[in-house]
């Protein structure tokens, strides 16, 4: 580690959510990366843990928080549940990284971010456009004391366009990349989920993927970038199925009326008689005829759309309702049971909760380690 960084690094305060031995060096091989995480809130930082869960060393930059001396400069610490006055969200997203506190309104203290930025690979925040040059950080400022650097820039509607000031949060995003208008109830009324999709995929994964290939390309060329992440962009682009079936019909899927949102009793969601759910994804024949066999009912094993019953159809309508009149007359325990053995891409709706944490008891250090495990397992 070079001087100026290797001093910071080392006096920086470890943000951490819980106690937990060391990970395995094959699990960090991204030990080199030094990268300044200027972001708040979620998408900015999930994308640097991200990048900290692989041995970045991501230095978390905040600002002093008037009158709270010692406590993070960033809302999210004060967001929910937590411990001595920081939430179990923040530390969750920022686990892994070191933090270091400076007012970059200060002469001195933005010197100092630029003696960390002449060392560092990568700077990623996530302020409205035009905000990092205000603060004489933006993209050609960066360039000029270090031509290589890399800068990730996280915003709603992307840094140009008539959007780009804009205010905005994840179901903003979302309705504007048509995901809320596909969210919607047979009776047509949308919904959204408790899972940021526009912050996490269009803005923690798509920032940390492009953050890495621009770091890549720089060690080849010695030439950094800047990294432009639209969320709504993003989340638009992983429309893909959805994308072609409104290319092809020239108007977007009705709700319950194509193969993937509820039109086709194979890939559907069936209520059991304890107001639980049941999951059928079985989209291939192979897996439907499965269904067809554990339910007892193989005349139906036939009446499928890949032979010709279309998605959202009267036939397939009435199949659909057939099959959840059959799910609603037994518990989810016993469908659990029947299709124990059967291959067939049937799975119980399990309560968040219990997906994330299972159905003993656990202490509150474990579910935090659960909640910080690396999405990734390099092996």
């Amino acid at each position: 580690m070079s001087a100026t960084w290797s001093a910071r690094w080392a006096a920086a305060e470890p943000i951490l959510a819980h106690a937990a031995p060391a990970a395995d060096a094959r699990q960090h091989p991204l030990a080199p990366l030094r990268v300044l995480d200027l972001s708040r809130l979620l998408p900015g930082p999930m994308a640097c843990k991200h990048l900290a869960d692989l041995g970045a060393q991501v230095l978390k930059v905040e600002p002093p928080l008037p009158g709270r001396p010692g406590l993070p400069g960033d809302d999210a610490a004060y967001m929910g549940p937590g411990e001595d006055g920081v939430s179990h969200f923040y530390r969750v997203v920022n686990h892994g990284k070191r933090r270091m506190v400076l007012d970059l309104k200060q002469p001195d203290q933005l010197a100092t971010l630029r003696a960390l930025v002449a060392e560092a690979h990568a700077v990623v925040e996530g302020f409205r456009p035009g905000v990092m040059e205000r603060l004489g950080l933006g993209y050609e400022a960066l360039r000029a004391i270090h031509p290589a650097i890399v800068l990730t820039s996280i915003s709603g509607y992307g840094q140009e366009g008539p959007l780009r000031l804009a205010a905005g949060h994840d179901l903003n995003y979302l309705s504007l990349a048509g995901v809320i208008d596909q969210t919607r109830t047979p009776e047509g009324r949308p919904v959204f989920s408790h899972l940021q999709i526009a912050d996490q995929l269009g803005g923690a994964q798509t920032a940390a993927i492009g953050t890495l290939a621009a770091v890549l390309g720089a060690q080849w060329t010695g030439q950094g970038r800047w990294v432009d992440v639209s969320m709504t962009d993003a989340v638009r682009q992983h429309q893909v199925i959805l994308g072609t079936d409104a290319l092809a019909d020239g108007a977007a899927p009705q709700a319950g009326a194509s193969l993937l949102n509820g039109g086709v009793p194979c890939y559907n969601l069936y209520r059991c008689a304890d107001d639980r759910w049941l999951a059928v994804g079985a989209l291939e024949l192979k897996f439907w005829q499965g269904v067809c066999a554990v339910v007892g009912r193989d005349d139906w094993a036939e009446r499928h759309w890949s032979l010709g019953e279309a998605p959202g159809s009267e036939a397939a309508r009435a199949l659909i309702d057939e099959l959840g009149a059959l799910i609603a007359s037994r518990p989810l325990a016993v469908w659990i049971a029947r299709f124990a053995e059967a291959d067939c891409c049937v799975t119980p709706v399990v309560d968040a909760h219990e997906a994330l944490f299972g159905r003993g008891a656990m202490t509150q250090e474990e579910g935090l380690r659960r909640l910080t495990v690396p999405a990734v397992t390099l092996r």
